[in-house]
């Protein structure tokens, strides 16, 4: 991602709704800093859900994960602990160690992740198609062999849904 306030050699700025937005899993996500911003090191994302959003459960090989909750009730699980937060909190779930979470259906949720080594920027990216506006896309069923294929290629394997 290059932004207008980009320096050369030096850091950039990126509003609130700047970045690359994708339509991700029904999600609005946008690219905010992309793992050729940082020779790989990192990415950050702000995604942007549906009440009652969950991922399926899965495991980042590579990368440990973090989001701040900015808005909605989230819970969800990282091996065997379970937890439930707020907005202002922040999770952290490291690699290799399977996880997931849901969003309240009581009303949608913005969360900013952060990985370490980059990469779902780019899962993101192959997985979603560009957004046609900064809104939520009207919900589309996932192609579960195709998304179980797209994660493998970057690093994430899908879990199954617990009994």
């Amino acid at each position: 991602m290059t932004s207008d306030s980009q320096t050369r050699g030096g850091g950039f700025v990126i509003a609130a709704d700047e970045g690359e937005a994708f339509w991700f899993l029904n999600t609005l996500t946008i690219n905010k800093v992309g793992c050729g911003d940082t020779d790989g090191r990192l990415c950050i994302v702000d995604h942007r859900v549906p009440p009652g959003f969950a991922p399926p459960p899965h495991i980042h090989q590579a990368s440990d994960e973090a989001f701040l909750v900015l808005d909605g009730e989230v819970e969800g699980f990282c091996g065997d602990q379970e937890w439930r937060v707020d907005p202002g909190s922040l999770v952290f779930l490291p690699r290799a160690i399977p996880h997931g979470f849901s969003v309240s259906a009581a009303g949608p949720g913005r969360l900013i992740l952060v990985l370490s080594p980059g990469g779902f920027d780019q899962f993101v990216a192959a997985a979603g198609e560009p957004a046609q506006a900064l809104r939520l896309p009207d919900p589309v069923p996932p192609d579960p062999a195709m998304l179980a294929q797209l994660a493998a290629a970057h690093g994430i394997q899908i879990l199954p849904p617990p009994r």
